[in-house]
């Protein structure tokens, strides 16, 4: 397919004719948190075919956004990760996604929820590094079968895909109760007294998890 170009001399327009495209950043999205399958790819991104989020990925690849590998044995698998240059739009999209926040509804009918990897973006648009001094912790989230570890220190967070090599806490949990207790719409006493998280290790780190990376206050001053 011929590449199309707004032609125009602009460091903008140089970038959407990157990545402007439909789906491009939400493809990169996927990759925030560590490399995916394309099978991943296409779970994490309903509503794409399977010709274009191919076509998507070798545009990207053509570009040096991203690149392929070969995961060493016994996986073997063929994944797709972010480049130095894909990494570079990090910034970008945690700046794009929390001036998106203000659009998005406070209730999740109608609308499709993604997979807990797709939301590795979310806990790093809303992290709260002013309430993060002091805390050194690593939490690792099991959420409807998909795993991250999400890693606090020195006022920075990290997010990866698969579980964390030694976690303080784990939460195990379902993607509506995750989204619901990040936007402040579930409180944590609820969602363990209904059993709708469990949780392994000290009970206060989930309370230190979402005053971190909660979405409701910063959701506010966006509106405000």
């Amino acid at each position: 397919m011929k590449s199309r170009s707004y032609n125009q001399y602009c460091g903008l327009a140089y970038a959407l004719d990157v990545v402007g495209e439909r789906w491009t950043l939400l493809i990169v999205r996927e990759m925030i948190a560590g490399p995916r399958r394309f099978k991943d790819l296409l779970d994490g991104l309903p509503g794409i075919s399977t010709n274009l989020l191919a076509e998507r990925l070798k545009n990207l690849e053509q570009q040096a956004v991203i690149r392929r590998r070969v995961l060493p044995p016994p996986a073997g698998s063929t994944v797709y990760e972010l480049t130095v240059l894909g990494q570079a739009l990090e910034k970008t999209l945690l700046e794009l996604g929390k001036w998106g926040s203000q659009f998005v509804p406070q209730s999740m009918e109608g609308a499709t929820v993604l997979r807990a990897g797709s939301y590795a973006l979310t806990l790093k648009t809303f992290f709260r590094p002013e309430r993060a001094q002091g805390i050194n912790e690593t939490y690792e989230l099991h959420i409807d079968g998909e795993v991250l570890h999400v890693q606090i220190a020195a006022g920075e967070i990290q997010v990866q895909q698969g579980a964390a090599p030694k976690a303080d806490a784990v939460f195990t949990t379902d993607t509506p109760s995750y989204l619901q207790l990040l936007a402040g719409q579930l409180q944590p006493d609820q969602a363990i007294a209904e059993e709708r998280i469990q949780i392994t290790g000290e009970p206060g780190a989930l309370d230190r998890f979402l005053s971190i990376c909660g979405i409701a206050d910063v959701q506010a001053e966006t509106a405000s």
